[in-house]
């Protein structure tokens, strides 16, 4: 069962490790490419204020976005500002996020995200401990998948292998860090295989961070997975 409140807790506190790993760049840096391909570091910071702004709309009955082409239009005019600018905005937009948290009541109901997805509401402060983690590493700024708190590592690929079970184009597959399993995938005609590594490296290649090295996967070829 999801624990809102905590999750809210450990959202401040991934917000506040990446505002004062960031207060360390300057305006060049921004405008420098990230890890994520097409995005500057600016655009990473963007997107999460604009993410959070997003997680208020939801979190107060209103569509996540108006749409996909006003998201990322937001995201593209606002890449490009100073350095300072960005960080008072993903500073503010977070406190927004907690002030519109703070007010529910209700934790039970669905809701819609992007895309169509829907979600138990109690589940969206993980999924936005979800953003600001992984986009702290996205901005390279040395904070690395291995510097992720345990407790996410492990809920994070928990929450990925879950989002491609049965997914038809991933084949069976048994993932495991040699201590914890998972199973995701779907039954394929023959058998599955078996992925293992650490915990930082089996999560950035679900996440999409990663190619899989280093992974040692019996059985078959490494899978293919689908972008998030």
């Amino acid at each position: 069962m999801m624990d809102h409140a905590r999750d809210l807790a450990s959202v401040r506190e991934a917000t506040d490790r990446l505002l004062t790993a960031a207060a360390r760049l300057d305006n060049a840096a921004v405008t420098q490419p990230s890890r994520l391909p097409g995005w500057t570091r600016g655009h990473v910071l963007a997107h999460l204020a604009r993410n959070a702004d997003a997680l208020v709309n939801v979190f107060e009955g209103r569509p996540m976005y108006v749409s996909g082409d006003a998201r990322d239009a937001d995201i593209e005019r606002d890449a490009r500002r100073p350095l300072q600018t960005h960080l008072a905005d993903v500073r503010d937009s977070a406190d927004r996020l907690q002030d519109a948290a703070s007010a529910l009541s209700d934790w039970s109901r669905t809701v819609e995200l992007r895309n169509g997805v829907t979600d138990d509401l109690s589940r969206v402060p993980f999924r936005r401990w979800i953003e600001v983690e992984l986009h702290h590493v996205d901005l390279g700024i040395g904070y690395e998948l291995e510097d992720l708190p345990e407790e996410f590592m492990e809920r994070e690929i928990a929450f990925l292998v879950d989002r491609f079970a049965g997914h038809p184009d991933v084949p069976l597959t048994d993932v495991t860090d040699g201590t914890r399993a998972w199973t995701t995938g779907s039954t394929p005609s023959g058998s599955g295989v078996t992925v293992t590594g650490t915990a930082p490296a089996l999560l950035g290649w679900l996440a999409g961070r990663r190619d899989g090295a280093g992974l040692r996967v019996e059985g078959g070829a490494l899978p293919s997975l689908p972008p998030l």
